[in-house]
């Protein structure tokens, strides 16, 4: 550990990605147990397929993910890449080549001071000692997809937002492609079609939490 590194261990002592208790790095054991873990992982939706998702997204799940996204508790990405790397290592292993992320807009980005889904991406391949590729860019600032109500809502309101770059790291790859929750899919199947039609072979999605579709 660098010097740099031991005095924010100091400032900032590590806490429990969900429930805050100090001095853990990563999830707490109490946390593991009692966490709303999914008992089918892999969810079906249109489009995409399946898509990986270890946690529901209720409880302690939805108050860690909102604080993160939120109020900038990017400290908690440390434990969330932990769980999700663990589930993609369990049903996604050897399938993938190489891991992007569904980013947020320029805007959105400089309001929050950083990118929920970069950093999850990077805690998660952390865990495999390689850094997520950036091969999507958002275009478009559309309003969020949550104050959205219906699948249709959400569909139209995505449709354009992303455009590949870097496209020359993904023609042929298989491409794990990583957002922080899952509703109805609609922005993992547009960031998804856009890296296919740019050249990827397949694409694969992941997420930590699953929301009941309504």
């Amino acid at each position: 550990m660098s010097f740099l590194e031991s005095l924010a261990s100091l400032l900032f002592p590590p806490r429990c990605a969900f429930c805050g208790k100090p001095g853990v790095h990563g999830v707490c054991s109490e946390c593991e147990k009692a966490l709303p873990y999914c008992k089918t992982p892999l969810h079906e939706r249109a489009e995409i397929g399946a898509c990986l998702a270890p946690l529901k997204y209720e409880g302690i799940v939805r108050e860690a993910l909102l604080s993160y996204k939120f109020h900038a508790s990017q400290s908690r990405c440390t434990g969330f890449g932990d769980v999700l790397a663990q589930a993609a290592a369990e049903h996604f292993g050897g399938e993938f080549d190489l891991v992007t992320y569904v980013p947020v807009s320029k805007k959105r980005k400089q309001e929050r001071g950083y990118d929920q889904s970069y950093l999850l991406a990077r805690e998660t391949c952390r865990h495999w000692s390689v850094a997520p590729e950036t091969l999507l860019q958002k275009t478009k600032d559309n309003v969020a997809q949550s104050s959205l109500s219906s699948r249709e809502e959400r569909q139209k309101n995505v449709v354009g937002a992303y455009v590949a770059v870097n496209e020359d790291k993904i023609k042929g790859q298989r491409i794990l492609l990583i957002d922080d929750i899952l509703t109805t899919g609609a922005t993992l199947r547009e960031a998804a079609r856009v890296l296919r039609e740019a050249g990827a072979e397949k694409v694969i999605c992941a997420t930590l939490a699953a929301a009941d579709e309504d």
